[in-house]
């Protein structure tokens, strides 16, 4: 279950995005650094009352939509997309380590870190 800065902070992406606006032009609106407004969509930082409020009326919603937990077959469909793509690079990196080691079985003293031992004939 998502911490509520990460829930802040996929709201905040999905309402900027669902307008078509920039970091830089939702910092704008809402008198913000495009760079504390960066740390908020990433869960990094958390902002205070008065700038959830300036936020949520820079996107024309209502400061609770921030906090929304309404999960859309859309962003169910992104979320687990994103699941499948991070287990699939766990997986390709392990069957290449995998696979490394058990190519590097045939060496003998050769530095595995940088040298690849030539194939046999």
């Amino acid at each position: 279950m998502a911490n509520v800065r990460e829930i802040l902070a996929q709201n905040l992406k999905e309402n900027r995005r669902r307008l078509g606006i920039t970091q830089g032009e939702l910092a704008e609106r809402a008198n913000l650094s495009t760079h504390y407004l960066a740390m908020i969509e990433i869960a990094r930082k958390f902002p205070t009352a008065d700038v959830l409020d300036r936020l949520a009326a820079s996107l024309s919603i209502n400061p609770h939509e921030l906090f929304s937990v309404d999960i859309s077959p859309k962003r169910a469909m992104e979320q687990l997309q994103q699941s499948i793509l991070e287990n699939l690079d766990t997986a390709m990196e392990n069957a290449l380590d995998k696979a490394i080691e058990k190519r590097c079985g045939y060496c003998s003293g050769v530095d595995t870190k940088n040298e690849i031992p030539p194939k046999k004939s």
